[in-house]
């Protein structure tokens, strides 16, 4: 992964890096915690300019944020009902409350989201769902982008030839959000199959 970031770098320059971004957000598994603090490195060794890497990481963040509005906007709220519908225990009502959060917290959501590893990306398909303006979508998504990627952009020039060190700390930023995200999927599951179990035995009891 990191030959294949660095040869785009080497090949491209800063514009490399910034498609690399681009491709993050649509592919999770290539990581921006390595992106970011090698085109740090990169600015550092005189290999792209400062500047560059950080208006080129933050474009390729907003082309792959845009390309994820765009699935969510063709998908449309009436299909993500209609699939909500046929989810095991997933209600259509869950859709609901989640629309109208949403509706409320969406702009919140948009731009401190663009700093949360994994929600970075898909934070943009419910976006385009509800069908968020387009003007303030990407104000708040160029914002929160520049504000991630420039942390990350400078503390990978700051360190040389220890950027990877930056990669480490994020790992575990990650796994903690991950860890998270999954302990309330299972807790989730296991309301909602309590919930579903619980009638039977009220039934059982009362022909006993």
């Amino acid at each position: 992964m990191e030959k294949w970031i660095n040869g785009l770098m080497e090949t491209l320059g800063a514009p490399g890096a910034g498609i690399a971004v681009a491709l993050e957000n649509l592919f999770p598994p290539i990581p921006s915690e390595v992106i970011l603090p090698m085109a740090g490195f990169a600015s550092a060794q005189g290999r792209i300019g400062l500047l560059a890497a950080l208006v080129w990481t933050t474009a390729g963040s907003v082309v792959g944020a845009l390309a994820l509005y765009g699935v969510g906007a063709l998908l449309g709220r009436e299909r993500t009902l209609a699939i909500a519908a046929r989810l095991p225990l997933v209600k259509v009502s869950d859709v609901e409350r989640t629309e109208a959060w949403f509706v409320r917290h969406g702009a919140k959501a948009v731009f401190l989201g663009r700093m949360v590893p994994i929600f970075r990306s898909l934070i943009s398909v419910p976006a385009g769902v509800e069908r968020m303006p387009l003007p303030l979508f990407l104000a708040l998504t160029t914002l929160g982008s520049a504000i991630w990627n420039t942390a990350f952009v400078l503390a990978g020039h700051a360190l040389g030839d220890n950027w990877e060190q930056v990669t480490g700390l994020v790992s575990v930023y990650s796994k903690a959000v991950l860890g998270t995200a999954v302990a309330a999927v299972l807790c989730f599951v296991a309301i909602r199959l309590r919930a579903v179990v619980r009638p039977g035995r009220g039934v059982r009891r009362q022909r006993r």
